[in-house]
């Protein structure tokens, strides 16, 4: 028997350090090393700390933030930006963050490495990501690794027993399920789904009880904070929420999987930036690129997962999302019918919805 933690129980761990702003190490299966750092929970004195160490370090953007800076991505889908030795924290954090890019542009050109591997650099910002923080890494080299990771009291994660965790999605699995009687329908049935990695938790809510042999009325609901619970008017998802349960409670039966990817994926704080570059003059999709993310973050597979697991085999899907409807049949749900489900425009969202249709192939 041992009490020692496996590979997902430490990237469980690792995102909770970054958020908290601790270091993680990073090792490689050819003997390098790294100490990284999330650069949005950063302070002034860690940035102190690893410059004491002695190596030199860099930040590790996506290509996207990149572009924005017009920074060579040498490694393809990400950049290592050195880090100015009397660059201060408002600087690392201004390679991080565009919230500032219009009003206090960065002074260039911004000088990218392209010589050595950028792998652990790739762990580092896939960990930023997933712990919902904005998609950059201090990174620096070191020396002994494992030995820095004991002294130090440092989560230590590997990089070919870590990569493929962080590309594949974890396991659900049905931790309760309760009768819940709705406004639309008092034959209301919950499920709570949690995935084996310790990250957050999706619903299902059956309206009725839906015949597994058949078609079921379905939609896959991205959690949207702002939208199904203050009433935001500057997306669709609330009246598009209340809508399709509307249409589910009508004919009696239906199944909505509330998927726990706020702001295409991103997490509240981050869609919020993205609202703020909004303010800004940017599209929804040029705000997402500005902050280092790709237009939708989001993993439908999930809802594949779900609904298999409920024993459904077809839907008739309430979506404007041709992604979505690709994906059921890509993992082995078959849509017999797209349901339309146009609702919630208004003159906030207008031009929001106007660029889902034109950059995200929404069928508006």
């Amino acid at each position: 028997m041992s009490l020692i933690p496996d590979i997902t129980e430490l990237l469980a761990r690792a995102r909770a350090d970054l958020r908290m702003g601790v270091p993680v190490v990073l090792t490689d299966d050819a003997g390098l090393s790294v100490l990284a750092i999330s650069a949005e929970s950063l302070t002034a004195q860690r940035l102190a700390d690893l410059r004491g160490i002695g190596e030199a370090p860099v930040i590790a953007i996506t290509v996207r933030r990149a572009d924005t800076l017009k920074a060579r991505a040498y490694d393809g889908d990400l950049a290592r930006v050195t880090i100015p030795a009397d660059a201060d924290l408002g600087w690392v954090q201004a390679v991080a963050d565009p919230s500032d890019d219009l009003n206090a542009p960065l002074k260039g050109p911004l000088m990218t490495e392209r010589q050595g591997s950028a792998s652990l650099h790739r762990i580092a910002i896939a960990l930023t990501k997933s712990a919902r923080l904005l998609p950059a890494a201090v990174v620096m080299p070191i020396e002994d690794g494992r030995g820095f990771a004991g002294s130090n009291g440092l989560t230590l994660i590997d990089h070919a027993r870590a990569a493929p965790h962080l590309t594949e999605r974890s396991p659900l699995h049905e931790i309760v399920a309760a009768r819940l009687p709705m406004e639309v329908s008092e034959a209301g049935r919950l499920h709570v789904f949690r995935p084996e990695d310790g990250g957050e938790e999706h619903y299902a809510i059956e309206i009725g009880r839906p015949d597994r042999e058949k078609p079921v009325l379905a939609r896959l609901h991205s959690a949207c904070f702002t939208g199904d619970l203050m009433g935001s008017l500057k997306c669709d998802c609330g009246p598009q929420l209340r809508g399709a349960l509307a249409q589910m409670g009508a004919e009696g039966s239906g199944v909505l999987l509330y998927l726990n990817q706020e702001g295409r994926g991103i997490g509240l704080a981050n869609k919020m930036r993205a609202y703020f570059l909004q303010d800004q003059g940017f599209d929804t999709v040029e705000a997402n690129h500005r902050l280092g993310f790709e237009d939708d973050e989001r993993d439908f597979r999930l809802g594949s997962d779900i609904l298999k697991s409920l024993g459904f085999k077809s839907v008739r899907l309430l979506t404007n999302n041709p992604n979505k409807i690709a994906m059921m049949e890509r993992t082995g749900i078959e849509v017999t019918e797209r349901v339309a489900l146009k609702v919630g425009e208004n003159a906030h969202n207008r031009d929001y919805l106007a660029t889902k249709a034109a950059k995200s192939g929404h069928l508006l």
